[in-house]
């Protein structure tokens, strides 16, 4: 036991199993109270099982903190703040906000259905937005707080589950934004990227969509083989949030972490590589005939189209 958290509540969402788990009894072990906030569903976000979350609060309480269960949907945003509130209801106040929830809708974007769109929208971004949403007039008032989030590889665009790398890409802008917005008041906002054997990695479904965009060519040949040498469980990286949730990380702020078993990185910002300038006051408007000579010979120099058209041989 540790003591980098003592005196610290915390949330944490998704905390029944997987990354989130590893993270509450991590928070734990430094001494931080824990409400332990999971619905209990499968990797799609069908069903409802108190255990989980249970089990989670007991193994907290064996390290010698205060911890209980909430059983609410992170997309409500009735229910995060009744999140919130069963934290300072309990321990009296929230200084740690981790932000885990999520869920997997696996499809391709011509057969992906609108109400798989929104579900994984939802709880991966909208979730992250209300438990943050609550906390944040709680920790600005006492000047002090710690929200992780939690964002994904998949937000760069890889091919399959579009809806939930676009809700992890939204994620990463969310915590850049709510870092400049709260850093003032002592909150910082921060999200790790992790790469994890978790169920939403080791889910026979999963499996069999890696080993088809294999096949298909949208995925290398290696994919599934480096999945299995480098997927760790969440607890060989859990102590890093435990880091950015604690008074050593107060300098740290609106960044994004890759964390895993094997490496820690830090995500750069996405900034603008190159550029063509103009005045436009004397020169008018981009024509179409400059476009197209400026877009491959200055702005796209050594460009390789990541998914090339396909042509049928003649």
């Amino acid at each position: 036991m540790g003591d980098k958290l003592k005196g610290k509540n915390a949330i944490v969402t998704g905390a029944g199993r997987g990354i989130g788990k590893a993270v509450a009894i991590a928070l734990a072990q430094e001494g931080a109270n824990v409400v332990v906030c999971d619905l209990g569903g499968g990797v799609d976000g069908s069903g409802i099982d108190k255990t989980p979350a249970d089990e989670v609060v007991a193994e907290c309480q064996k390290l010698g903190v205060k911890a209980v269960a909430q059983y609410g949907d992170v997309s409500s945003f009735t229910d995060a703040e009744a999140m919130v509130r069963a934290c300072v209801d309990n321990f009296g106040s929230i200084e740690i906000v981790a932000n885990i929830a999520g869920i997997d809708k696996p499809k391709m974007i011509w057969n992906m259905t609108e109400e798989e769109w929104d579900q994984v929208v939802a709880v991966h971004l909208k979730g992250t937005f209300n438990t943050t949403r609550h906390a944040a007039p709680l920790m600005r008032e006492q000047k002090y707080g710690r929200i992780i989030n939690t964002v994904s590889e998949a937000f760069i665009g890889g091919p399959s589950h579009l809806n939930y790398a676009a809700a992890k890409g939204g994620i990463a802008t969310l915590t850049y934004g709510a870092a400049r917005e709260l850093g003032k008041a002592g909150v910082t906002v921060n999200a790790i990227c992790p790469r994890a054997w978790t169920r939403m990695t080791a889910d026979d479904k999963v499996i069999e969509g890696i080993k088809k965009r294999i096949e298909a060519g949208l995925m290398p040949a290696d994919q599934l083989d480096r999945m299995m040498n480098e997927l760790a469980d969440p607890s060989y990286f859990a102590a890093f949030v435990a880091y950015l949730a604690s008074p050593d990380a107060a300098d740290i702020n609106g960044q994004v972490f890759f964390v895993s078993g094997t490496e820690l990185g830090h995500w750069t910002q996405p900034t603008i590589d190159t550029k063509v300038t103009r005045d436009w006051k004397t020169e008018g408007p981009w024509t179409f005939d400059e476009i197209v000579k400026l877009v491959p010979s200055k702005l796209l120099v050594d460009y390789v189209n990541p998914a090339p058209a396909q042509t049928e041989k003649k």
